[in-house]
């Protein structure tokens, strides 16, 4: 059934699904990694996708930016389309001083500065957390193929502009490795409609040194991370 946000057929999805925050990275990724690609949903030109990988079925769409965005959508994939595991693959800053450009986090947890969560967990605080299994699916494979990924806590703020410089030295404090936009809410939301989550990232960005990806790079980075989570999943 279509929604008020996707138009894609009733079976459109496939159980696993990537959410990149720009859907033109969606159709990137269908395009370079899939077989038998099928564009199931260009409502407001948030693109999906669904095709295989090795033989699997994956869908992949894109859900905006900010925890808003990424939770309306992926409500919406788990409520009316039955998606069961997503991902959400995306970059982040770093606020570690061992990360570098391009080192991918696997966020097993995140922490925020939103409201969105307190709002739906009746003013408490909500422990916002990978799928343990899907986690454990990561991890086994990293470990096994020698994949040299850091795993840590992540902040999902809802400023992309203007964070308070006066923070970080809280957050660095607390063990959080980097500073991103979604996965927080999406953790929640997974465990809300009884799906799996969990949050890959390129560290696109350095809070620290001011360092930043160019455009070239970020594609070549965000390669590898899309190659990795891909991998894990189907094996």
């Amino acid at each position: 059934m279509a929604t008020p946000h996707i138009n894609a057929a009733d079976d459109a999805f496939a159980a696993t699904c990537l959410l990149p925050g720009d859907p033109l990275r969606a159709k990137f990724i269908a395009e370079n990694y899939l077989e038998a690609v099928t564009c199931v949903t260009s409502l407001r030109n948030m693109l999906g996708f669904t095709g295989y990988y090795k033989g699997h079925p994956i869908s992949v769409m894109g859900t905006g930016m900010g925890m808003p965005s990424c939770v309306l959508y992926s409500t919406e994939l788990m409520k009316f389309y039955g998606v069961q595991r997503l991902v959400r693959v995306g970059s982040c800053g770093a606020i570690d001083a061992t990360l570098r450009l391009n080192d991918i986090i696997i966020a097993h947890c995140a922490s925020t500065d939103s409201n969105m969560n307190r709002k739906c967990f009746t003013g408490m605080d909500y422990s916002a957390a990978a799928s343990p299994r899907l986690l454990q699916k990561l991890l086994n494979y990293v470990d096994r193929e020698e994949v040299d990924v850091a795993v840590g806590q992540v902040f999902s703020t809802d400023s992309f502009y203007n964070f308070p410089a006066e923070q970080l030295q809280v957050l660095q404090d607390m063990g959080i490795v980097a500073v991103e936009m979604e996965a927080a809410g999406l953790y929640a939301a997974a465990a809300k409609y009884k799906a799996q989550a969990l949050t890959v990232l390129t560290v696109s960005d350095s809070l620290l040194t001011d360092e930043h990806l160019a455009a070239a790079d970020r594609e070549a980075g965000f390669s590898n991370m899309i190659g990795l989570t891909l991998e894990a999943l189907v094996t």
